[in-house]
């Protein structure tokens, strides 16, 4: 998927700069004669097939991934490291402080929910686009920084927070850190 993704990729350069570089300066130089040459037919083609080809196997690939991570958004029901956004945890005392652990993640949603976010924006509403988008990423950063104070050896995650930051477009990324602990028995 990744290979014939690359093609696409690389048929669309080839035709957009061909079609940009040498298509319109040779329009303009022969206005007169409206027929297309050869090589500007195959740049076009070139440029529309390399897009159809990298969103097909965009959306191939998404379909693979979101059949695989359908399921419960939270991975264990029963985690065993305890999380909270306090610095103390009651009842129970804090023996080491192994050190700060991140989980990280970048989400975007696909245009075809973009767009109907937008139209939810001109109409007034909830995003829901966007809250879904955001609740998945939380998630996954979460489950990220759980399992690296797992490999820690940490009973649990004080202190915990969150941050968000726009990427590009409908991209968000999510960042979930916080500090891991062992407790006392």
């Amino acid at each position: 998927m990744r290979i014939l993704r690359n093609i696409g990729s690389l048929a669309f350069v080839l035709g957009l700069f061909t079609a940009v570089f040498a298509g319109i300066p040779w329009y303009v130089i022969v206005t007169d004669d409206p027929v297309v040459p050869w090589w500007l037919r195959i740049a076009l083609f070139c440029l529309l097939g390399g897009i159809l080809v990298v969103l097909l196997t965009v959306a191939l690939e998404q379909r693979k991934n979101k059949t695989a991570a359908e399921g419960p958004l939270v991975a264990e029901p029963e985690r065993a490291v305890l999380l909270l956004n306090s610095p103390e945890i009651p009842g129970r005392a804090i023996t080491e402080i192994l050190g700060l652990v991140q989980g990280h993640t970048v989400f975007a949603i696909w245009l075809g929910k973009d767009l109907s976010a937008i139209v939810r924006l001109i109409l007034g509403g909830e995003l829901t686009e966007y809250t879904e988008m955001m609740g998945r990423a939380r998630s996954v950063a979460t489950n990220r920084m759980i399992a690296e104070a797992a490999a820690m050896g940490a009973d649990a995650i004080i202190n915990v927070r969150y941050m968000t930051t726009s990427v590009v477009g409908s991209a968000a990324e999510l960042l979930a850190y916080g500090t891991a602990v062992k407790l006392s028995v």
